[in-house]
C-alpha cells in the first residue's frame, strides 16, 4: 500500500510544474471538445438530410372533403 502512495506522490510532483505552465485565466475545450462538437455537427447534418428525404415524400394536397353528415370513405358503421 505504501508503494502505491509513493508512486502517486511521484506522479503528482511531476504534474504540478506542468500545471503551472498553463495560463490560469485561459480555458479551452481542447481536442476532446472539438471531437464532440464535430460528431454533433455530423449527427445534425445526417438528421437534416433524413428529414429532407422524408418531407419530399409527404403529399401536401388535401383530398376532397366528404359532405357533412355522410360517413367518410373506408369507415365501417355498425
Amino acid at each position: 500500500m505504501a508503494d502505491m502512495s509513493a508512486s502517486a506522490n511521484l506522479a503528482m510532483t511531476h504534474l504540478v510544474p506542468l500545471a503551472k505552465d498553463l495560463d490560469e485565466n485561459k480555458v479551452t475545450p481542447g481536442v476532446l471538445g472539438f471531437i464532440v462538437f464535430a460528431v454533433m455537427a455530423l449527427a445534425v447534418w445526417a438528421l437534416m438530410k433524413s428529414m429532407n428525404r422524408h418531407m419530399v415524400k409527404v403529399d401536401f394536397t388535401e383530398s376532397e372533403a366528404a359532405p357533412t353528415g355522410a360517413p367518410a370513405q373506408g369507415s365501417a358503421s355498425k
